[in-house]
């Protein structure tokens, strides 16, 4: 009957977390696609920041922090495959036969290594509660107000109560002793061992694969979609902007340039998902919500409305709720994410420069913008006067181009 609710267990879940992420790929595939080239370049940013964590270390102390959680769900998880084998066959450790005296050390390593992911944990617990970082706290910025906040520590809970059963586990087996969990045998009644060694092991399995569906629908969902999002990323320089082919196309056929054939529906920019690329997408699923951009964001330091975590969680909910509900009338643009949001931003690129996994606020920012002011004619005064100015005198100012030099001559 273990074997056969064990199986039952795993074969639910793995149902219930494949089918999620199939939605996620849906709602994904809902953006425009897009057509990248250098791939070697591509990859080699996938190891230097997704895998690496290259900008993490920017911030050293917590780069360190973050990298020995991120080594503890990477490594230690590894264990997992001897729970689902021990699970399905009804065998206890089933490894440690094949491997040996080699089977210890790698427990050891494990045991090490959780330790450091309980550090790091309650370090980050420590630097929440406390709210000494402005970034952090749900007072200062609107959008972390809520589920955002109890997010970050569940997950952080949900860690330390995974690695405290991994020490269970191993301290109540009779047969091994380990680095760390034997200092805690002493504490246990030996009549019960057994008993104990099982319900932490329940606990442990039940709870990573619980772990694996919770984190579908947090913002950890960045431990999967880092990778594809920076493969993804702009490997051009972050000052160049992408310009838009079919104005491009326009502009061509009205200067007498070969050209394709005018496209009475299309449209300028974006208003929603669907108007945005796989990539904007792709960022905002991976979104970490760390604040880094919004702390540097300099419209933000001086009290305007943008935040630019807050697009990139607005994009997510947005998808989510199109997810739930594909006839919604809402819109990214105006639903969510407002025109006063959209003009404080100075696309000085701030935000992509510090994303520790570069990802891009400001493309969608500006895909809102060019919505805004191309489809819907909706720009301040000042900003519809430099554009005439542009457009007649070549420069933003009200004057004559054949004058422009005339300060020279005083």
């Amino acid at each position: 009957m273990t074997q056969i609710s064990f199986i039952a267990i795993l074969l639910a879940m793995g149902y219930l977390i494949a089918r999620r992420f199939g939605q996620i790929a849906k709602t994904i595939h809902l953006a425009k696609p897009i057509h990248i080239t250098n791939s070697k370049e591509r990859w080699k940013r996938v190891l230097l920041l997704a895998l690496g964590q290259k900008k993490m270390f920017e911030k050293p102390f917590v780069g360190a922090m973050h990298l020995l959680i991120y080594l503890g769900f990477i490594l230690i998880n590894i264990e997992i495959l001897e729970i689902i084998l021990d699970g399905i066959l009804g065998t206890h450790r089933i490894f440690a036969p094949f491997l040996g005296n080699l089977y210890p050390v790698i427990i050891n390593f494990f045991e090490i290594l959780a330790g450091g992911v309980v550090v790091a944990c309650v370090v980050f617990i420590a630097r929440r509660l406390s709210k000494s970082i402005k970034r952090l706290d749900a007072a200062s910025h609107r959008e972390l107000q809520g589920f955002p906040v109890k997010d970050a520590l569940q997950i952080l809970i949900i860690e330390l109560v995974l690695m405290s059963a991994l020490y269970l586990m191993n301290a109540a087996d009779p047969e091994q002793s380990f680095i760390i969990s034997k200092h805690l045998k002493s504490w246990l009644p030996n009549e019960n061992l057994h008993s104990i060694e099982q319900v932490a092991w329940w606990i442990h399995i039940i709870g990573i694969l619980s772990f694996a569906l919770y984190v579908t629908y947090s913002k950890h969902l960045h431990i999967f979609f880092a990778f594809p999002a920076v493969y993804y990323s702009n490997i051009e320089s972050s000052a160049q902007m992408s310009d838009m082919p079919h104005v491009t196309n326009e502009v061509n056929i009205m200067l007498g340039k070969p050209g394709e054939p005018s496209n009475p529906d299309l449209k300028f920019g974006a208003q929603d998902i669907k108007d945005l690329t796989i990539k904007n997408a792709l960022d905002a699923y991976s979104c970490t919500e760390c604040g880094r951009c919004t702390e540097q964001c300099p419209a933000n330091q001086t009290g305007k409305a943008l935040s630019p975590r807050k697009i990139m969680m607005d994009t997510r909910d947005r998808m989510e709720e199109l997810q739930k509900d594909p006839n919604s009338t809402n819109v990214l643009l105006g639903n969510y994410i407002s025109a006063e949001e959209l003009r404080a931003c100075t696309t000085c690129q701030a935000c992509v420069e510090a994303c520790p996994i570069q990802l891009s606020p400001l493309e969608i920012i500006l895909a809102l913008r060019r919505y805004q002011i191309m489809e819907q004619s909706d720009a301040p005064g000042a900003w519809n006067a430099m554009f005439a100015n542009i457009e007649t005198n070549q420069a933003p100012w009200k004057f004559n181009p054949s004058d422009r030099l005339n300060w020279a001559k005083s």
